[in-house]
């Protein structure tokens, strides 16, 4: 529950609640902010969305498959197996940057290390370790001081793995949708493209709301809530330097690399501003009429509560104020608003 009250915590700082406040034309404000021109707002043109390639389907198949791997514990390593390994690679007798790893799943046969070496594990079970004698290649490019040089890697195998092959039963076994691999490639094709939309959603929203932040005028700030959250961001640090067994003092230093007064003096500004993105966000929601009843706010908070991983509404409620979230909510209605009536303009620099 920590954690997710402080995902959600960490949202709550970026909006906020709000004053009402009035205005004419492409304004408007309340008691702390002015923001004009924001219906409209001009922002650099955001790329268009990714096509998605049967290409890109084949790699998220192919994770999904990594996913389910199969462990293996009665036989030795065959070509492609997962095997992870532990390797530690000498040239003269002496370690070598690069040459070392640990817990590091290799494909047998997927050509990620020197020629040889993925070989030299064929053969070999769970729990053993040898020694395997070779050469970089000359050129190589991975760093051409290696080029042609002799080496050896101690290998230790720590497991075996398999993958599942893709066929309708592994299908069945992955999604609750489809039933043939055919149904499940337009499955995770639509999955894709669901995420490419999003993205591209997401990059527009936060161009047209930083564009209208600048814009944006603080009239003044409210000091008990600007306050409020510089200490909430103050506290966060002191729990974690006490976690770690440390004075808030050394921990800062250590850290943020600065002293404690410049972390707390950045500290304020973070939270100026996340005031300022909260009265801005009220004030375009008041006078466009953005704001949800009651029955809409609940609906977002259910979206809320998935989002941050809480099992319910109340649960979301325990960790945060209802005027917290009723922030949260109205920020986001204004982001997509504003994307929504922007204008994408694009750049010399872009032509």
């Amino acid at each position: 529950m920590k954690r997710k009250a402080a995902l959600l915590l960490a949202g709550i700082l970026t909006c906020s609640a709000a004053l009402a406040g009035c205005s004419g034309g492409n304004q408007a404000s309340n008691e702390y902010v002015t923001v004009g021109g924001y219906k409209g707002i001009e922002v650099d043109k955001v790329a268009d969305k990714e096509e998605v390639t049967d290409e890109d389907i084949d790699s998220y198949i192919a994770s999904v498959q990594q996913q389910n791997a199969q462990q293996v514990t009665d036989r030795p390593v065959q070509k492609g197996d997962i095997a992870n390994i532990d390797f530690v690679g000498k040239m003269d007798g002496q370690e070598f940057d690069g040459g070392s790893g640990q817990g590091y799943d290799l494909t047998i046969g997927s050509g990620q290390f020197i020629d040889g070496f993925e070989d030299s594990i064929i053969g070999h079970n769970a729990g053993e370790t040898f020694d395997w004698n070779g050469q970089f290649p000359d050129p190589y490019t991975g760093n051409p001081e290696f080029s042609g040089k002799p080496v050896t890697f101690t290998i230790t195998v720590n497991s075996i793995s398999t993958l599942p092959e893709v066929n309708d039963d592994f299908v069945k076994t992955v999604s609750e949708e489809s039933s043939t691999v055919d149904e499940y490639r337009e499955e995770v094709k639509k999955t894709l493209e669901e995420s490419a939309e999003e993205n591209y959603n997401y990059s527009l929203e936060s161009e047209a709301w930083n564009a209208v932040l600048e814009k944006a005028e603080v009239e003044k700030y409210p000091e008990d809530e600007v306050n409020e959250i510089k200490d909430q961001l103050v506290q966060q640090y002191k729990d974690a330097a006490e976690t770690y067994g440390m004075s808030y003092e050394d921990f800062i230093s250590s850290q943020m690399n600065m002293d404690v007064s410049g972390f707390e003096s950045q500290a304020e500004e973070a939270a100026q501003q996340s005031v300022k993105q909260k009265y801005v966000a009220r004030a375009i929601a008041d006078e466009e009429n953005l704001t949800p009843t009651d029955e809409e706010y609940e609906e977002h908070f259910k979206d809320l509560a998935e989002t941050y991983g809480f099992e319910d509404v109340d649960a979301l409620k325990e960790a945060a104020t209802e005027e917290e979230l009723k922030d949260m909510v109205i920020q986001q209605i204004v982001q997509e608003w504003l994307a929504d009536n922007c204008i994408q303009v694009v750049s010399d620099s872009a032509e």
